[in-house]
């Protein structure tokens, strides 16, 4: 115990990527370092950037509360948070992990590697889960019971997403919901007391944003999921149509741009998203083809085997801050 010492560029490190240490390391590790490691911080930020989309429409519509937008931002991240732990505890207690599987090898699981056990595990979720229930309540309270069924639909997913969703091939479909209507419509709900119809359609193109990282890492995974039973939608498409449909997923993304700009819904500041074009020219190639038997001599070190997954992210992030950007311009305009 008195060998842990705070260790600042480790959280660094746990906020901008998934570290990957051994257990001396872990051993002299902060507790709050430990915590970002186990709940895989560096990707709260999709869901940080879908709250900031319902926090802007609401700002955009007069309607904004900025003690609700904080108490949304804190219980949505906490609920991801909570998934995550649980989905390497789920895993590791179904033998996915076992034997030097995929997500061992490019980033940290503690409860695999035997750095926490499985109790200790269950234990760091419910200590993560309360701001999600905690947050959930006091606005439910404040805003009404036409957020219950958000709030409770939310728990389920955190608690239902590895098993059984994930392992039928639900798992991609319901990113879409969750990152769409559900944190940003139902965000919008509960910042301004209001269902939007329009913010929930708007929140699409984002929302597939997410779904392109989640379909390319299970394609990444198909190797080790499908020995293992895991079935995950591109394990039941096969490798190359699960690539044709992000391919399919990415095109959307700009048609319901498009579609929503001409309606309406959007204002002509969110054609910024085109600025994230220049990195198609690398993604789509990179969905036409196999997994390559190597990574490239450029290729990041830390990152593989992660693939398809990577340049997704990339892709995710570009566009998602492209189009923040966009809203929060809109915001300018008469």
């Amino acid at each position: 115990m008195s060998n842990r010492r705070l260790d600042v560029m480790m959280w660094k490190d746990a906020l901008t990527g998934i570290p990957r240490v051994n257990r001396s390391q872990w051993e002299t590790l902060d507790l709050f370092g430990r915590w970002l490691i186990a709940i895989r911080a560096a990707v709260l930020v999709m869901t940080l950037l879908a709250t900031i989309i319902a926090g802007v429409f609401a700002y955009q519509h007069g309607m904004m509360n900025w003690t609700r937008f904080a108490m949304v931002a804190i219980g949505l991240m906490a609920a991801h948070a909570t998934n995550n732990i649980l989905n390497d505890l789920s895993d590791h207690r179904r033998g996915v992990d076992k034997d030097n599987a995929f997500r061992t090898r490019y980033g940290t699981q503690p409860v695999e590697e035997g750095m926490i056990t499985p109790r200790q595990s269950q234990w760091l979720a419910i200590a993560t889960v309360i701001p999600a229930l905690a947050t959930a309540a006091w606005l439910t309270l404040f805003v009404g019971e036409a957020l219950i069924p958000f709030a409770l639909a939310g728990l389920v997913l955190v608690f239902g997403y590895n098993w059984p969703l994930k392992h039928f091939g639900l798992g991609e479909p319901t990113v879409i919901v969750v990152w769409g209507p559900l944190m940003v419509g139902g965000g919008y709900l509960a910042i301004t007391g209001v269902w939007s119809w329009a913010v929930a359609w708007a929140s699409l193109p984002y929302a597939i944003g997410a779904t392109i990282v989640l379909f390319g890492k299970h394609i990444d995974k198909i190797p080790w999921d499908k020995p293992r039973g895991v079935r995950t939608l591109p394990v039941l498409l096969g490798h190359g149509p699960a690539r044709h449909t992000v391919l399919g997923l990415l095109a959307m993304q700009f048609i319901l741009v498009a579609g929503l700009l001409i309606e309406g819904t959007l204002q002509w500041p969110v054609l910024l998203v085109l600025g994230s074009l220049p990195f198609l020219r690398k993604i789509v190639p990179v969905y036409r083809k196999p997994t390559p038997a190597e990574p490239p001599a450029d290729y990041p070190p830390g990152v593989w085997p992660l693939w398809y997954s990577a340049h997704g992210f990339v892709h995710c992030r570009n566009f998602g801050l492209l189009y923040i950007s966009g809203l929060v311009i809109s915001q300018f305009l008469p």
